[in-house]
């Protein structure tokens, strides 16, 4: 096989129209530069030039190989201009995915800030769910997600990339009338007999709260489901069920409702880790830590600003 090095010699060579002018231009010594077009000859089986005692020529097999040569070049800088962009971020893409709650919150924030840094990266966003999503990673189709995940359940940890957030805790949701609510803050085993509004069954959220009921000691008596946690405050509103649900999911929106009173539980709440996932490896594109120190800097102030919800 050509070596591409010894072609851009060949071919300095030939602009040159000697050895020595070609070694002054390459930074190279002139006994460098024939040992090089040497070996490129072997290479080709071929000779390339023709020495004379004030210079050298193109032969015919040399004439050939330098106009393809050319055009093998200036592919091969073209190639490293859009590697230098990409790494440069001025193109590129970067395809990223949300689960809903952070994508209300926490990923607007990081998508504006990088859309404003890096206007010429393509930048897209899928939602779903971290079960859904972290597949997806692994198998090269996104290049940064956003997860969550409980204790137990960590996902992916060898073949992904793992940056923690931020904590999420759930709190109680029960209609603002309920007899508990008069409490400020509740034992999960004080709801054993309360009918539950919870996310899709094989959702990690609701098999976390199952989890959670089990180990206070009841199994919950499951009557609603929704993935949507508005549908989920409303039917609590309504007064056919509690619920458990994350504070990403009412931060900077409602509670402000006064049919529903959200609540602390003792000793601890539930809490959900919430990542930022990349893949690990070569299959990292220069756009991704990019975006992932603005997610950590929307993530700290976040923390700053967060409450805990009492109504």
């Amino acid at each position: 096989m050509l070596n591409v090095v010894r072609l851009k010699i060949l071919k300095e060579v030939a602009y040159r129209g000697s050895f020595s002018a070609a070694a002054a231009a390459l930074s190279y010594t002139q006994s460098a530069v024939s040992q090089q077009i040497a070996a490129l000859e072997g290479e080709a089986g071929m000779a390339l030039l023709e020495r004379h005692p004030r210079g050298v020529s193109l032969t015919a097999a040399g004439q050939t190989l330098v106009g393809h040569a050319e055009g093998i070049l200036a592919r091969l800088d073209a190639a490293e201009a859009s590697l230098a962009t990409i790494a440069g971020l001025r193109g590129g893409r970067l395809r990223v995915a949300s689960f809903p709650t952070a994508g209300a919150t926490l990923m607007p924030l990081a998508i504006a800030s990088f859309r404003s840094a890096y206007p010429a990266v393509e930048l897209t966003l899928v939602e779903g769910e971290p079960e859904d999503v972290a597949p997806r990673l692994r198998a090269g189709e996104l290049d940064l997600a956003l997860l969550f995940e409980f204790a137990g359940e960590e996902l992916g940890r060898e073949e992904l990339t793992r940056t923690s957030l931020l904590e999420d805790p759930m709190y109680l949701a029960l209609p603002h009338e309920h007899p508990l609510a008069a409490r400020a803050r509740l034992r999960l085993e004080d709801l054993a007999g309360e009918a539950w509004v919870q996310t899709a069954r094989a959702s990690a959220c609701a098999r976390h709260v199952v989890r959670s009921c089990r180990a206070a000691g009841f199994e919950p008596n499951v009557a609603f489901e929704s993935d949507d946690y508005q549908t989920v405050q409303g039917l609590v509103a309504a007064g056919v069920g509690v619920a458990l649900i994350p504070e990403l999911a009412f931060f900077d929106r409602p509670p402000t409702r006064e049919d529903i009173a959200i609540r602390s539980l003792s000793p601890a709440p539930p809490v959900r880790q919430v990542i930022a996932a990349l893949p690990a490896g070569a299959r990292l594109v220069p756009a991704a830590p990019a975006m992932l120190g603005m997610l950590e800097a929307v993530a700290r102030g976040y923390e700053k600003q967060r409450g805990r919800p009492a109504t």
